[in-house]
């Protein structure tokens, strides 16, 4: 069995205190148990994830299926980062109630603002299924073959499972699908915005400061769960209740140092640890440069926008943090990836793999992958760069663009059975609203001219002022009628006619070829991963992020970016004043903030230095989907808020290096601090339970 080879696989490890890797909270008795207590931990295996009593886990939420969200108190009160509940904040603000620039703290329950479509949901148990996923599944069946015999037996094992009646399965792959898990889940749909600091904290530094250190950046929400009478997950209603915890996390006032133990804990989303060299070699050298350049293009519009017009700034707020934050990580990720050399160095794991196939007699068995890794990618580049730059400029950065392409769906799916216009007239129609609720024509016009010259040769901007979509009362005319009508309407529509030939081209060529290619590339990429645990069984593996709940651990640590510079594992208050400049979007200050800097107004939230620590730094592996993830200490106590990456450790998606890889985090007493002293929120530090570990 594959799972037995892993298993011994660990057990063979070398224990010390190594970092890196995003480890199944599950098994971490043995190795990761004893790599812990080496870098300080004072926690056990079962303290951090146990079935049949409360533990870690059962404080981690993942926070609306793209975060991560702990609970901190035992009234359901959840903590996340600001940039998380960011579209919940921007969905309750308006001129009136600018909640982006103002901030916004309900001072009772009554004032706490519910939110439609976000949910929070809780692993409840994680159980091996390997051996029932893959019954039947045989070296001789086609790809195809052997993924309808795996979706078969996951749906078996899903029917089979018991559970209670609000609670959920699913089956995820690991290690590229040697292994799979079957997670019981709970979601909470009636989650209500409690507290958030206004931008010029939450999103302090904003792009200049994304992705580096040292940051400054309060990069936190408040939300909190309600539950029905049965203290059960229930839609929104008046009559829910603050949900009751089976675990909360204290909060620690002794704060960090250089040195100290952090576990963060969350649901990260996705990496690739066990790319081959060429892949690494393309995705940094031509894949990531055609998508930053599309990326710049429409930020430099947006942004002039933004910094122009109030109206605009709360309109492409959340879509200006989204895009910005892909194209400084891509940015970041090539830089990382040239520092730490990986290309070569991969390449040499890559000869002391075939050198061990050779000792093993094994070079007839997988002796092909590395060769036939070469010639895919050689072939696979061009179309994987080609698709992807469809997806930037038609649904990533250009509003109108997406527009159409969401009505060439309708027109597909119509014409394809036209039982189905109803369903894809209402997805579509929700869409459109979407958009419209946060758009500005003149803005996306000048984006579409800024990034389609990167798709294409034929930029006619004139369809602007000839199409129906750019309005939304005219654009749902064009989809009144019975559905030939809306598909003639639709066709004659300026803008669709000229995007409709580049997406049929997308579906008919580029992303059929895409598909076709990347199937044999996923297909080999399983194989590697077969051999490597077989051929070179003393490495230390760890299973790929796929948005599964995780554990990650490490050290409060320090870093040095390159020659004669060293960046301190902590910043203060100091740097936010420091870095002030009035009225700027990026680094302005509230004016109630200032004034409890000059009167040194901390309250119990300065370290021994009289200093307000903001954020620091560890060594954990973490990546999107971390987003919000508690820092954990020693004892099992919240000592700060995963929000970053250092710009050059970003790269740990593909390769992880202790020496420059660092999670950026805030600290747990800033977030106080804020809550406390500068928006007076205190009944919701009168709810959190407060502890001094370090002081026992």
């Amino acid at each position: 069995m594959k799972f037995l080879k892993l298993l011994i696989v660990l057990l063979t490890i070398n224990v010390s205190a190594q970092q890196g890797g995003m480890w199944i909270p599950s098994l971490l008795e043995g190795m990761n148990e004893d790599e812990m207590t080496n870098l300080g931990s004072k926690l056990t295996a079962k303290d951090i994830y146990d079935v049949n009593n409360s533990s870690l886990k059962d404080a981690i939420g993942h926070f609306n299926g793209g975060c991560t969200s702990e609970v901190i108190s035992d009234q359901g009160l959840i903590l996340t980062n600001h940039h998380c509940g960011f579209s919940q904040i921007q969905s309750h603000s308006s001129l009136e109630n600018d909640y982006l620039k103002d901030g916004f703290w309900a001072m009772n329950l009554e004032d706490e603002l519910p939110n439609k479509g976000l949910y929070i949901e809780f692993i409840v148990s994680i159980e091996d299924v390997t051996s029932k996923v893959l019954a039947g599944v045989t070296e001789t069946m086609s790809e195809k073959e052997k993924q309808s015999t795996i979706d078969k037996n996951s749906n078996a094992v899903q029917s089979a499972t018991v559970k209670e009646d609000w609670q959920d399965t699913k089956v995820k792959s690991f290690y590229k699908g040697n292994q799979y898990f079957l997670f019981i889940t709970e979601r909470f749909e009636d989650i209500r915005l409690v507290g958030a600091p206004p931008t010029s904290i939450g999103k302090f530094g904003s792009d200049t400061d994304n992705w580096v250190f040292p940051r400054h950046t309060g990069d936190f929400s408040m939300f909190r769960i309600y539950a029905d009478e049965n203290n059960r997950p229930a839609k929104y209603s008046k009559n829910n209740k603050p949900y009751k915890p089976k675990h909360f996390l204290p909060i620690s006032l002794d704060g960090i140092e250089e040195g100290d133990f952090t576990l963060v804990f969350g649901f990260p989303g996705r990496t690739n640890e066990y790319l081959p060299a060429v892949a690494i070699e393309h995705i940094t050298k031509e894949f990531n440069p055609s998508n930053i350049a599309i990326r710049e293009a429409a930020l430099k519009v947006i942004d002039a926008g933004m910094k122009a017009s109030d109206d605009v700034r709360i309109k492409y707020a959340s879509k200006q943090a989204r895009i910005a934050n892909a194209w400084k990580k891509w940015i970041g990720e090539n830089l990382g990836i040239e520092k730490s050399n990986a290309v070569a160095e991969r390449r040499k794991f890559e000869a002391q793999f075939t050198e061990a196939l050779k000792q093993k007699a094994l070079t007839g068995k997988y002796g092909n992958i590395l060769p036939e890794f070469d010639a895919l990618y050689k072939d696979f580049s061009a179309v994987n760069i080609k698709r992807r730059n469809f997806i930037e400029v038609f649904i990533v950065t250009n509003e109108l663009m997406q527009m159409t392409f969401r009505a060439y769906q309708l027109e597909a799916a119509t014409e394809a059975d036209e039982a189905n216009f109803e369903r894809a007239k209402k997805a579509l129609v929700t869409r459109l609203k979407g958009i419209h609720k946060n758009y500005d024509v003149n803005i996306d016009k000048g984006v579409f001219e800024a990034v389609m010259p990167y798709y294409t040769k034929n930029v006619n901007a004139l369809i602007y002022g000839e199409t129906a979509f750019t309005n939304l009362d005219t654009a749902l005319k064009l989809l009144e009628g019975k559905p030939k009508d809306v598909l003639k309407k639709l066709n004659k529509d300026a803008a669709y006619k000229y995007a409709k030939p580049m997406i049929e081209d997308y579906y008919t060529n580029i992303d059929s070829e895409f598909k076709q290619k990347n199937e044999v590339i996923t297909a080999l990429q399983t194989k590697y991963m077969t051999a490597l645990m077989e051929v070179l069984p003393d490495e230390r593996y760890f299973p790929d992020a796929n948005s599964t709940l995780r554990v990650t651990y490490g050290q409060v640590k320090g870093y040095s970016p390159r020659d004669a510079v060293y960046y301190k594992p902590v910043s203060y208050l100091d740097g936010v004043i420091e870095k002030y400049v009035p009225g700027d979007y990026e680094f302005d200050v509230p004016k109630k903030l200032l004034d409890l800097y000059e009167a040194k107004d901390y309250g119990q939230y300065a370290d021994a230095n009289g200093k307000v620590p903001v954020c620091f730094l560890g060594t954990n592996h973490t990546t999107g989907g971390n987003s919000g993830s508690p820092a954990i200490d020693a004892h099992g106590n919240l000592i700060g808020l995963n929000f970053d990456r250092v710009w050059e450790g970003t790269m740990s998606d593909m390769n992880y290096d202790p020496e420059i890889c660092r999670n950026i985090m805030v600290d747990a007493r800033y977030v106080l601090f804020i809550v406390d002293k500068f928006a007076g929120a205190t009944r919701l530090i009168d709810e959190m339970k407060l502890v001094h570990p370090k002081k026992k």
